[in-house]
């Protein structure tokens, strides 16, 4: 009898696509990578250090169940917790101005994922615009809901991927998109959208009637922040009627509170939009964990939120300074400083070959026991519907989301990796 292998097909099963990290720890796996085996060095990881920081509020290390945390939690999330949330947004950035969000203003759910595939699955037959390079997982839920047609707009890497409120009047104008999809900071180049030109975003929106839905996951991690100010971002902040704007906003305890096991995210939109993701998830996932929910409260007060941010902002700034000049000084060049995220947008095109190759140099990083994310999954690609090679196979991510001890053992892995190379490709 014919064994069963990975290639037999399935009736009725298509082949699901991987995203860039799950493809990336996949192959390590198969070299004998586990998670937390300390000889590895995870520089793919989508997710920061999630131990002690200094100043931070104590790590969460239980969550107790009641009773009542054995039924069902409401699809859009226990209501004390959305008033937090919005209580949250409120106070960090919207003090003194009349329209304010509540509880009817936001939608929890399990995961990031979860909450932007709710918002895909309540569009309507629209154009929606989406930038490139912008993050992996973004292309399969592109693809997968059919009512709206997805529109790239690519961002050159000369202009620092640059890209004003005029350029995204013209967008909308000129292809008629009715929403754009991104994530700002941009994963994976760091480029952030703030102050007064995100304000500005949101006034075209206002004016164009275009929805924004901003993925907000890495907006306390802000390396261009004014001194004596929270170093987070939010295009909350500019939003003048939280039920008329269209602005729509993804995140969670996932990166900004370094809980990414905790499956707690959430929407932040107008009334209208929180209904439709709410009754998509009815049918989607059916709502989050309600023992999770609850014991998120006291993380969302505002002096615990505070602290953390400015934890990270001091932690991970230092590891950023440091893993991007050690990055340059060994080849690896960024068409610009990340803003924000923890991430290096690195082209190794000026490497010795093949490390001059994103997915070479993913292989070859494999050896050392290095994980990397070649840059060809950032070319957001819906459908496959551009079939020739992707204009970002020269880059790479790389993640200094891990601990400062793990970066450097990797840096000092590449550094060796580079000059073998080198000295394989001068030789005679």
């Amino acid at each position: 009898m014919r064994g069963v292998s990975e290639e037999t097909p399935i009736p009725a099963f298509r082949t699901v696509p991987r995203t860039g990290v799950i493809y990336v720890t996949t192959e390590a796996s198969r070299r004998g990578y586990r998670p937390g085996d300390s000889e590895w060095c995870n520089l793919g990881q989508g997710q920061p250090e999630t131990g002690e920081l200094p100043g931070a509020p104590p790590r969460v290390d239980q969550v107790s169940v009641d009773v009542g945390d054995l039924e069902y939690a409401p699809v859009a999330g226990l209501w004390e917790v959305r008033e937090a949330v919005a209580s949250l947004y409120n106070r960090l950035y919207r003090r003194g101005m009349p329209s304010q969000y509540s509880a009817e203003n936001v939608c929890l759910s399990g995961g990031g994922r979860a909450a932007l595939t709710r918002a895909a699955a309540s569009l309507g037959a629209v154009n929606l615009g989406h930038f490139l390079p912008d993050y992996t997982a973004y292309e399969e839920l592109l693809d997968v809901f059919k009512a709206f047609t997805s529109i790239p707009i690519l961002l050159e890497g000369e202009r620092g991927y640059a890209f004003t409120h005029e350029d995204l009047r013209r967008e909308v104008q000129g292809r008629g998109l009715s929403a754009l999809l991104f994530s700002n900071p941009c994963n994976p180049t760091g480029k952030l959208v703030h102050g007064e030109e995100l304000a500005r975003w949101v006034g075209v929106a206002r004016e164009q009637e275009c929805a924004l839905l901003i993925d907000e996951f890495y907006s306390h991690y802000v390396w261009t922040g004014r001194p004596g100010h929270l170093p987070a971002e939010s295009a909350a902040r500019y939003v003048e009627d939280v039920n008329r704007d269209p602005v729509v906003l993804f995140d969670g305890f996932t990166k900004n509170w370094r809980y990414p096991g905790w499956r707690m995210t959430w929407t932040l939109a107008p009334r209208q939009v929180i209904e439709a993701v709410s009754s998509a998830g009815s049918f989607l996932d059916g709502g989050g964990s309600r023992p999770l929910q609850r014991a998120a409260l006291p993380l969302l007060e505002e002096g615990p939120v505070v602290a953390e941010t400015m934890a990270i902002n001091a932690v991970f700034r230092e590891k950023r300074d440091r893993f991007h000049s050690r990055l340059e000084r060994l080849g690896i060049r960024t068409d610009r400083p990340p803003d924000g995220t923890f991430y290096v947008w690195g082209n190794v095109a000026g490497l010795p070959p093949p490390l001059n190759d994103g997915m070479g140099f993913f292989r070859a990083a494999l050896d050392e026991k290095i994980i990397c994310v070649p840059g060809e999954f950032f070319d957001v690609n819906p459908g496959k519907r551009r079939a020739r090679a992707s204009r970002f196979r020269t880059y790479v991510r790389l993640s200094f989301g891990p601990s400062m001890e793990v970066l450097d053992k990797a840096l000092n892995r590449l550094e060796a990796l580079v000059m073998k190379h080198a000295r394989a490709s001068s030789a005679p």
